[in-house]
């Protein structure tokens, strides 16, 4: 991408930004108009904050006497992302908050493309509000954690990334996939970086570090959500393989290794821009096991593209969310501590 192209795109997620400020400030307006006229009714709460140890650079108020409540936290998250942070019952998130003691604001919704984050009706203006709930609190976020890609490539219209098997240029079409991961989802992603980056600056005066992670290697075999039967979402992949008569798991399973190794090396390349300073990646491919004997995938996979830990797995011994939460953690104790 070009430095006329980054200006151009980092213009229009500055307008985008505007766009979804004024609407937040119209909306604390209208909440401290609402708050001046019920003042009899208010309620107002002092809260200290006590930290974990990896975060001994903060300094808590202290005074007792103003202490109504001590929030113990690892440290507040923002998280902007698809149905790995929004997931019935367990995601990546309540793994976060349960086993490493976060406290996360999110607004990351199911279902949800990149293209769709950042677009008018996407998920910034939700982001905005919380970032300010955690301002209001007198804490400040230690990160933001964006999740998004699968919905861009998986789903009704996966098939078009693949040529027909009975052509001489059978597999994953080179081009497409280019047009689609190289260039759209690259380049909603540098969108939404621009306008996490410039939320952040213009209500704190300084960036946050965000996490971004790839995926690991799914195999497409038909599962859906619970069965994915009905009105039930998904399968995501392999009906995309049987309209182009790949009908080989061993097979299909070998390719989305080369579609999940083309997508992890896009988000690093973001990674790479001086612009990008604060984005940091996390490489998930090796968690959760694709290996097909005796079905071990299973226990790391509750279907096509979701990890064990969720909505009809949370039970088993084994616990993919929890797996991957814990390679995010990773990441996550690096950073430098909230000041």
């Amino acid at each position: 991408m070009t430095q006329d192209d980054n200006a151009r795109l980092k213009a229009a997620a500055d307008k985008l930004v505007s766009e979804v400020l004024q609407r937040r400030d119209a909306a604390r307006s209208i909440r401290q108009r609402a708050l001046a006229q019920a003042a009899h009714s208010v309620v107002e709460t002092r809260t200290t904050h006590t930290l974990t140890a990896a975060h001994v650079g903060a300094r808590p108020e202290s005074t007792a006497a103003i202490r109504t409540a001590t929030v113990q936290t690892a440290g507040y998250l923002l998280a902007i992302g698809d149905s790995w942070f929004d997931y019935p019952i367990n995601d990546v998130l309540t793994k976060l908050d349960a086993h490493y003691g976060y406290n996360i604001e999110s607004s990351a919704h199911r279902g949800d493309a990149v293209e769709m984050m950042v677009s008018h009706v996407g998920q910034l203006d939700k982001f905005a509000r919380k970032l300010d709930k955690i301002l209001a609190l007198g804490a400040s976020p230690k990160a933001v954690l964006v999740s998004g890609g699968g919905d861009d490539l998986a789903g009704t219209e996966f098939g078009m990334l693949i040529n027909d098997i009975d052509l001489t240029i059978a597999g994953w079409n080179d081009q497409v996939l280019a047009g689609v991961i190289e260039t759209r989802v690259a380049t909603a992603y540098r969108k939404l970086i621009y306008a996490v980056n410039s939320i952040c600056e213009q209500r704190m005066q300084h960036k946050v570090p965000i996490v971004v992670h790839g995926y690991d290697y799914p195999v497409p075999d038909g599962r859906g959500f619970l069965g994915g039967w009905g009105i039930l979402p998904g399968p995501w992949l392999k009906p995309g393989f049987d309209e182009k008569l790949f009908v080989d798991l061993d097979t299909t399973t070998a390719m989305m290794v080369t579609l999940i190794d083309r997508f992890n090396a896009m988000l690093v390349a973001l990674t790479k821009d001086p612009d990008f300073a604060n984005v940091h990646y996390v490489d998930l491919r090796g968690t959760l096991s694709n290996k097909r004997a005796n079905d071990e995938y299973k226990q790391w996979w509750e279907n096509e593209i979701h990890p064990t830990g969720g909505a009809a797995t949370f039970m088993l011994d084994t616990d993919g969310f929890k797996e991957v939460a814990a390679k995010i953690q990773a990441v996550l104790v690096q950073l430098p501590p909230m000041s």
